[in-house]
């Protein structure tokens, strides 16, 4: 898909950024949340640098990504382990059933192969 330029303003600056077309409205998104997360630290801290608040928010964004990289490995390696769980369980009832099984049909004098 070939990418187009699009002027995007945030915080009172204008970007020229190419962006595919099937992504422009993930764009806009991420400008209305980078904007308001600019003004709410703005509003916070009182700086006035839009330099400094970029950073600041650049950190913050990293951070919170850092953070539910962190959820997300621990909630793969918490599924991961219930299907171990659910696993064993199978197997045991697998081995459990086929050996009930087996016991039946030689007790009914029907041959394994069945």
């Amino acid at each position: 898909m070939p990418e187009k330029p699009i002027d995007i303003q945030i915080f009172g600056r204008t970007l020229r950024i190419s962006c595919p077309s099937t992504q422009k409205e993930a764009l806009d998104k991420a400008v209305v949340d980078l904007t308001q997360r600019l003004q709410d630290l703005k509003n916070r801290t009182r700086v006035t640098n839009v330099e400094q608040l970029v950073f600041i928010v650049a950190l913050n964004v990293c951070h919170e990504l850092a953070q539910e990289k962190l959820k997300t490995c621990k909630y793969a390696a918490n599924v991961e382990k219930h299907i171990l769980l659910l696993q064993k369980i199978i197997e045991k009832y697998l081995v459990t059933h086929t050996y009930i099984s087996e016991s039946s049909n030689n007790l009914l004098g029907c041959p394994d192969h069945l």
